[in-house]
């Protein structure tokens, strides 16, 4: 087969399987956050506690049709659209083994599913598999290398951590003259990081985003592990009697949700009554600052237990949450059909989220392997670029985490993974020291027995 027919049929199975996983899952999950956004989009009215600018895409996609079917069409366009990209790039640089690994790997069943669900995660990965695929097989034409670009910084509108994954992508689509030397790299980055930082509060701005004290979530989530840990009161003062033993029983290092006002049993001391104390003398920054310079040792016990629960590292499976099978109950009642095949896909997503290759934490040590293998992408190597962008933002959850999901981690597990497939089918990369090779790939060994130990 040639390799023009060879990528039209690649082009063509994803069509296909694009197909078929939009009608596995017609016309899209939609959970608690995805029915307030799309509450937003209808009334046009933004508050910013989840992205406003998802929002108003949503408004807009209104126009195809209602309810989660015109995002759930985007997202499958942007996962398909960028997984059809990467095979496009790895064929056509002769790596066929790579190619095969790329696609195998666009079938686990737990991206499949949370491509099947409308979320924020879901649009953002997708536009960063768009974005670096055009990179990875365009890179000689400029129009690709803009079209890319503006992805990333639309990409970065969606979520408040969207620097790190963006930035080492964004640099690979400057000119490779900007990144020649490290002096140039350094600049280069610099500028590069300025749209980046912009875009949501931009974005935000532009859509008259109301202020929801969704930043509030993070420090009263650290200020109650500060005090969970140090067994002290962080908080600023309430009228709760004996807060040390209230906030013992309310923290848990999986999320910040018994603080948040939603749940069957909210804790009494939360977002509610600590939204104005916070404001307060310095501000909630300063509150935050004051705690963690008096306890940080417990700062980062707690810091670091939340962070081994959302990579799903040391943990007890039944304890973390799953992935949603189902819509949440709506107004407007809209569900997804019964079916027997996305039944066994979810069947094989929840066991596959139990055994090592579904949890984070090995693709996160997996890609920080790959940069032992290759650290530096100033030849333009869009895999390293991609293991930079998938490495720094799963490593971003460890300090601006609250929850703990896997779809978090979408980005980074299949950026890993496509990285992985890129990298480790070079001869070249068997042909380095064993030393080397042993240092970039023993952790993965390690951290997969340490997970599989505390399991028992």
């Amino acid at each position: 087969m040639t390799d023009r027919r060879a990528i039209l049929a690649g082009g063509g199975a994803a069509l296909m399987l694009a197909l078929l996983h939009g009608a596995l899952f017609w016309p899209g999950i939609m959970t608690w956050d995805a029915i307030r956004q799309y509450g937003q989009a209808l009334s046009g009215q933004y508050d910013d506690w989840h992205p406003p600018a998802m929002n108003w895409l949503w408004r807009q996609l209104g126009a195809f049709g209602a309810g989660p079917a015109p995002m759930l069409v985007l997202q499958l366009a942007l996962y398909w659209g960028g997984t059809a990209l990467w095979l496009h790039a790895a064929w056509t640089r002769g790596q066929r083994f790579a190619a095969g690994a790329i696609g195998l790997l666009a079938l686990s069943p737990i991206v499949l599913v949370l491509v099947g669900t409308v979320l924020k995660d879901s649009l953002f990965a997708g536009a960063l598999l768009v974005a670096s695929g055009l990179l990875a097989a365009r890179p000689e034409r400029r129009a690709a290398r803009i079209v890319a670009a503006l992805l990333l910084v639309a990409a970065a509108t969606l979520r408040f951590n969207a620097v790190p994954a963006c930035l080492p992508l964004l640099l690979l689509a400057a000119p490779a003259a900007w990144r020649r030397t490290l002096p140039r790299l350094g600049l280069t980055a610099v500028l590069a990081a300025i749209p980046l930082l912009l875009a949501l509060p931009l974005a935000n701005a532009a859509l008259h985003a109301k202020r929801s004290g969704v930043e509030l979530s993070l420090v009263i989530y650290d200020l109650g592990g500060i005090g969970a840990f140090a067994a002290r009161d962080t908080f600023p003062p309430t009228v709760v009697a004996n807060p040390v033993a209230v906030n013992r029983d309310c923290y848990s290092p999986i999320s910040w949700d018994r603080y948040a006002w939603w749940g069957t049993a909210p804790c009494a001391i939360g977002f509610t009554n600590l939204a104005a104390p916070l404001k307060a003398g310095h501000g909630p920054y300063g509150w935050w600052a004051a705690a963690v310079a008096a306890h940080p040792l417990a700062y980062a016990a707690h810091r670091l237990a939340h962070f081994d629960r959302n990579t799903r590292f040391l943990v007890h499976d039944a304890d973390l949450p799953g992935l949603s099978p189902q819509s949440d109950p709506n107004p407007w009642g809209f569900t997804v059909a019964p079916n027997g095949a996305r039944a066994t896909l979810q069947g094989a997503a929840d066991t596959l989220l139990t055994i090592p290759p579904g949890w984070p934490i090995c693709w996160l040590v997996l890609g920080c392997g790959l940069l032992v293998l290759r650290p530096t992408f100033g030849d333009g190597d869009p895999a390293v670029a991609l293991v930079w962008s998938a490495v720094l933002y799963g490593f971003s959850y460890l300090p601006l985490s609250v929850a703990s999901e896997v779809r978090y981690h979408f980005w980074t597990m299949s950026a890993v993974g496509i990285a992985a497939a890129l990298l480790l089918t070079r001869r070249s990369t068997w042909r380095m020291p064993r030393w080397r090779l042993g240092v970039a790939l023993a952790p993965v060994l390690v951290v997969t027995i340490a997970g599989l130990v505390a399991r028992l």
